[in-house]
């Protein structure tokens, strides 16, 4: 069974989005659930959604560096 990401919260984008430029997450809480995190260039599109222990963990290794792939 998916979420119903209708009843997500408000959608908001990362604030590291460069002012509004086009390569941004955003990320909606879920009820039941964590969050959902999907392209701001591809509203209609997928989102992932992560269990709360999966999303803490996905930000602590965005935040330091983890993901870094550059």
């Amino acid at each position: 069974m998916y979420p119903d990401l209708t009843l997500s919260g408000p959608w908001r984008k990362s604030s590291r989005s460069n002012n509004g430029a086009n390569n941004c997450v955003e990320v909606a809480g879920i009820m039941g659930c964590s969050a959902a995190v999907r392209d701001s260039k591809n509203p209609t599109g997928p989102a992932l959604i992560f269990p709360p222990a999966a999303f803490t963990a996905l930000v602590t290794a965005v935040k330091t560096g983890r993901l870094n792939l550059s």
